[in-house]
């Protein structure tokens, strides 16, 4: 006897239909899983027997063979429990149903409870558009699952609970995204208002928030690097619907999608140790995993005392927030996982922190400073949009009493500034200044002949890099949107070729 059902693959990122043939033959009794499963797939066969028998079923005495079709890509995980069951009960007749048009999806307890599992939002999106009418998953990813519009989306508990429903004894109703419209709730941000001084640090990241530009921080110790940068999801821009989507689909592969929350409309915000290994920032795995570089994507991956991250780590990062995606090869397949990030990084002057302090004096060796800041290579340097020294705090601002501009503010100015460039880029893909290629960079950012001469002056002076010219000139776009001008002007390309000359402050002493 014979039987099918659907479901849905996951591997990596990408999503696939997934035929579940079960076949029941005479001989001695044996069940073989084909199909190119992982071990976890094999596995599912003491899962799904148990599960049938403490369900009140009888599982088949003849061999049983369960095939997952297409049998060229590699099967992994527990998803495919719930539809081995379903196949091997409507081969065996304890099962008399239509089950066309319905995919399942689900790992198993012994007992027949199903559990929850990683990738469901994905895989509902693959069975919707696979021309699936209803999905059937584990009632713990009910949250993720009801996200997808167009397909009824079950819930289930148990595997008895579905079998009810399937002979349309007792009915389980489908959730969609208004029945559940449970999210993430802004956290309590830390607010600008409660830094004292460092307006141009403040100026900067806002700039930087508006336009998703990526940053450099260097200052001495306790001058407010990472209080700074703990601050900056507090202005960042709000998510777009296709952004709180994407970043979703990341948390709900790597298994770190809160619960009970459908869809994440917070702009992540990950902050790695420097001990992590470049697997932790790439992902990693026999079939990788995002690691923290994806699950940063639309947010900010923040990088403190960025010298002492291994030199691969820090390689690492320069084609990815290029491209905005991250590619790993592996012998059974290439990933790619998207990462459009702000960078974020931090650090000190030198191994003391104290080089070039007013008050302090520096206690490093001669040519400390000059061999610490050549940890950071000069092309992932290139690639940071904008680069601001954080001095130390005096006295008397540190004692005031007085408020500072609040997040709330800032945040009006960058969401105002961030619909500007929406707008200018709608139909491109990309929704920040940051992102634009060469073309739309010459396109929008064209300045006026008065900018185009300070600009030529200084990248003569500064040495300046192809990559540097075209960053200026984003930067000085999103300076324009946060002004409301239409046109590039001289205090804009002023204000962007400030950010880009910390560098040459350093790395030429």
């Amino acid at each position: 006897m014979f039987a099918s059902v659907n479901s849905v693959g996951l591997f990596g990122m990408e999503t696939y239909p997934v035929r579940v043939e079960a076949d029941l033959s005479a001989g001695l009794p044996r069940f073989d899983m084909v199909g190119l499963p992982d071990a976890a797939v094999s596995e599912s066969r003491e899962r799904v027997r148990a599960a049938i028998r403490n369900s009140g079923l009888d599982f088949p005495v003849s061999r049983v063979t369960v095939n997952l079709a297409p049998a060229d890509i590699r099967k992994e995980g527990p998803i495919y429990d719930l539809p081995v069951l379903i196949a091997i009960l409507k081969a065996t007749g304890q099962l008399k149903c239509d089950t066309e048009g319905c995919a399942f999806l689900g790992e198993l307890s012994l007992s027949g409870r199903v559990r929850g599992v990683h990738g469901v939002l994905p895989m509902v999106m693959e069975a919707k558009k696979s021309g699936f009418r209803e999905i059937y998953i584990p009632y713990e990813n009910l949250a993720e699952g009801a996200v997808v519009k167009g397909i009824d989306v079950y819930p289930v508990k148990t595997v008895d609970a579905l079998l009810r429903h399937l002979r349309k004894e007792e009915t389980i109703a489908p959730v969609s995204a208004s029945d559940y419209t449970e999210t993430t709730l802004p956290p309590d941000l830390p607010d600008f208002a409660d830094v004292k001084g460092q307006q141009e640090a403040k100026r900067a990241l806002e700039v930087a928030a508006a336009g998703g530009h990526n940053v450099m921080m260097i200052g001495p110790p306790g001058s407010g690097k990472s209080m700074l940068a703990k601050r900056i999801p507090s202005i960042l821009p709000d998510m777009t619907f296709e952004e709180a989507l994407e970043t979703t689909k990341i948390y709900s592969v790597a298994g770190a999608l809160p619960k009970n929350v459908s869809l994440i409309k917070v702009r992540p915000f990950r902050a790695p140790h420097h001990t992590v290994s470049p697997a932790g920032l790439s992902g990693g795995g026999t079939v990788p995993r995002p690691g923290e570089i994806s699950l940063a994507h639309n947010g900010v991956l923040f990088l403190d005392e960025l010298p002492e991250f291994s030199r691969t780590a820090m390689e690492i990062m320069r084609q990815p927030i290029e491209d905005g995606k991250i590619t790993i090869a592996r012998v059974a397949a290439t990933f790619s996982y998207p990462c459009s990030v702000m960078l974020v990084c931090a650090m000190n002057p030198c191994p003391c922190g104290f080089y070039g302090h007013p008050t302090r004096k520096c206690t490093c060796p001669p040519g400390a400073p000059q061999r610490y800041l050549s940890r950071v290579s000069g092309p992932l340097l290139d690639r940071l949009d904008i680069h601001i020294e954080v001095p130390p705090v005096d006295f008397d601002e540190l004692s005031t009493s007085e408020k500072a501009e609040p997040s709330a503010a800032i945040q009006a100015r960058v969401n105002r500034a961030r619909e500007r460039q929406i707008a200018r880029l709608q139909g491109s893909g990309f929704t920040c200044n940051a992102k634009m290629d060469a073309a739309q960079t010459r396109e929008f950012c064209t300045p006026t002949p008065a900018a185009a001469t300070l600009l030529k002056n200084a990248f003569e002076k500064l040495g300046l890099s192809a990559r540097a010219y075209d960053k200026i000139l984003r930067v000085a776009r999103t300076i324009a949107d946060l002004d409301g001008a239409e046109q590039v002007d001289v205090p804009h390309v002023a204000e962007a070729v400030q950010y880009r000359s910390l560098d040459r402050k350093f790395w030429r002493e």
